[in-house]
């Protein structure tokens, strides 16, 4: 596994030099491109160096300009073309190269660390970080295992539920029990009182997801998540208040911190999809820090915490709950690489809790130069 080394953090008299990787095979391309143009944005130039790459819809990496302007979300920005970049080829180089159209090859220099603003599938699943790991180059977030665990929901909540984190009742269907026997699903969504939530098992951003308020829309609802993914997890409905909780991971063998909660504050009849997330749709918006009493900030606190701790999280990660009279403290997913642009939660959060934007992509720089998975 990676391990701080001089290398790392390189020569006194240069800046740091940081491999921004973004885009990516996942349905989750373009919210991957937005975040990126707001780390271009915000990173402290003073300090870092960067070498924007990005990663097509079918898995090549290409070198990217660096400026934010083109990933701009109202751009609808998607990585395809460039300049082919190569990783070095073994663990003895931090070397990267390039190869244009005409097959001429040139070096961009030795990386100090790769930031893999990636979300959903093919990124931030562990694929990305193993092969990062073969090579022993460091990286920011979490590792294969943590990265692996928290993207399927199904393990995540049997990983949760086990260390005694309350989760919300699920079922999960294969696309091939679906195909097979609908009627004996459909047998199944009786034990669960309806809304119910039917999500991909390994994707984000709300994609696929659909609240189902009739059993007329379990079908829709199930081919949708099953076109994302090769299994769908259907959850109970858990009326609450919507809150969030970033972590960072601790320095020198500290445990690991939680911000203050925020509040996603929804329309009545409308659920936290795509578009309120991304496009700032007025059915949705966020109040941070939250209105809660002490002791449930601090439970939520130490929940966000032992969850990350459990699936043996690094970096960071965003852990999203419901609260309620009814139900407590329900955890719904952690996501280990929460979204970076202008409105999303986890530079909110932080930032109420006395880091700015810039200061966290500096944070989560020096967490993963010294990270030790």
């Amino acid at each position: 596994m990676p391990q701080h080394d001089d290398r790392v953090s390189g020569p006194p008299d240069r800046k740091t030099r940081v491999a921004l990787l973004f885009g990516g095979r996942s349905s989750e391309h373009t919210i991957s491109c937005a975040t990126a143009g707001s780390v271009l944005e915000h990173i402290d130039r003073e300090r870092y160096e960067v070498v924007p790459i990005g990663i097509t819809r079918d898995g090549r990496l290409v070198l990217q300009a660096d400026d934010p302007a083109p990933l701009a979300l109202e751009r609808m920005p998607e990585v395809t073309g460039g300049d082919a970049v190569q990783l070095p080829a073994s663990s003895t180089s931090r070397m990267l190269t390039a190869t244009d159209a005409s097959g001429r090859v040139r070096e961009l220099g030795e990386i100090d660390i790769v930031f893999p603003i990636l979300h959903g599938r093919f990124g931030e699943d562990g694929t990305v970080q193993g092969q990062l790991d073969l090579i022993d180059m460091p990286y920011v977030g979490n590792g294969v295992l943590a990265s692996a665990v928290a993207m399927d929901k199904h393990f995540a909540k049997a990983v949760l539920e086990h260390v005694g984190i309350r989760v919300a009742p699920w079922m999960t269907v294969s696309r091939a029990d679906w195909s097979a026997d609908r009627d004996a699903v459909r047998a199944r969504l009786g034990d669960f009182p309806m809304p119910v939530f039917v999500k991909p098992a390994r994707a984000g951003s709300s994609v696929g997801v659909s609240r189902v308020a009739s059993v007329l829309d379990f079908d829709a609802a199930m081919d949708l998540a099953l076109a994302e993914d090769t299994r769908a997890l259907v959850e109970a409905g858990v009326t609450g208040r919507e809150i969030e909780v970033g972590v960072l991971g601790g320095h020198d063998g500290d445990r690991a911190r939680a911000s203050l909660p925020g509040e996603i504050v929804l329309d009545e009849g409308t659920f936290y999809d795509f578009d309120a997330k991304y496009r700032g749709l007025p059915t949705a918006r966020t109040v941070c820090p939250a209105d809660l009493d002490e002791a449930t900030v601090e439970a939520l606190q130490a929940t966000a915490i032992h969850a990350f701790e459990a699936i043996d999280g690094s970096g960071l990660a965003r852990v999203d709950f419901f609260v309620s009279p009814e139900h407590g403290i329900v955890l719904n997913e952690v996501n280990t690489m929460p979204g970076f642009t202008s409105i999303s939660m986890f530079p909110v959060v932080w930032q109420a809790s006395g880091i700015s934007y810039g200061e966290l992509i500096s944070e989560l720089i020096e967490l993963g130069l010294r990270a030790a998975r």
